[in-house]
C-alpha cells in the first residue's frame, strides 16, 4: 500500500488558492484576530441580532468603542445592519463565521 500518495505540482496548483485570495483571507483573519471583535461576534452568534447599546452593555464597553469595532467587521462584510427608527441592529451575515467561531472554541476546549 502507498500511504504517502503525493499529488503532482500541477494537481496542487489547480487547488491552491490564488495570491489575491490569500491576501483577502489574511485581511479577514487580521480583522478577526482581536478579542473584542471575537467577543462581539460570539455575542451576535448567541443572540442572532443585537443593537450597539446592548452589545456595549454585554461586553461592558462604551457604545462608541463597540460601534468602531462593528464598522471594521461591516467593512469586510462579516456583519450587516438593520435600522428600526434610530436603533441599528447588527447580525452576522454568513454562517461560516459562526462555524469558524465554533471550531476555534472546539480547538481550545480539546487542548484541556
Amino acid at each position: 500500500m502507498d500511504y504517502c500518495k503525493q499529488l503532482t505540482k500541477d494537481e496542487i496548483n489547480q487547488r491552491l488558492m490564488s495570491l489575491e485570495k490569500a491576501a483577502d483571507l489574511e485581511d479577514l483573519f487580521k480583522t478577526l484576530a482581536n478579542e473584542t471583535r471575537l467577543r462581539l461576534l460570539h455575542a451576535l452568534s448567541i443572540s442572532g441580532e443585537m443593537c450597539v447599546n446592548d452589545l456595549a452593555a454585554t461586553l461592558e464597553m462604551k457604545p462608541q468603542a463597540v460601534s468602531n469595532q462593528l464598522q471594521k467587521l461591516a467593512y469586510l462584510k462579516v456583519v450587516d445592519t438593520r435600522r428600526t427608527g434610530v436603533t441599528i441592529y447588527y447580525r452576522i451575515i454568513d454562517a461560516c463565521v459562526e462555524m469558524l467561531l465554533e471550531r476555534g472554541i472546539c480547538l481550545l476546549e480539546s487542548r484541556d
